[in-house]
């Protein structure tokens, strides 16, 4: 997978937390609880909940962000050789 999922996957599983945070709230409005109160709860519960329902993407998710930091590494180790003056093909 590349990284050009990061952006759709991670904006899946944000849209998922809302939705999940949402349902809990809905199902406790419909019970007359307050709805503050239930935004509240939904929260509580929808964070640990969301893990563990939507753990494959956010596998995808963490995979994803793990790609990316580790070609940013890259990139910013090679700006600072050139920097240094180091040449590209490793000699010196």
């Amino acid at each position: 997978m590349s990284d050009n999922h990061l952006p759709r996957d991670l904006t899946l599983y944000v849209l998922a937390r809302f939705v999940l945070v949402g349902v809990i709230a809905g199902g406790l409005l419909l019970v007359n609880v307050p709805l503050l109160v239930a935004l509240l709860i939904g929260l509580v519960v929808g964070l640990p909940l969301g893990l563990l329902l939507f753990r494959p993407l956010n596998a995808r998710v963490t995979a994803g962000l793990a790609r990316r930091n580790e070609k940013r590494a890259r990139a910013r180790a090679e700006l600072r050789s050139q920097l240094r003056g180091d040449r590209a093909d490793g000699a010196a």
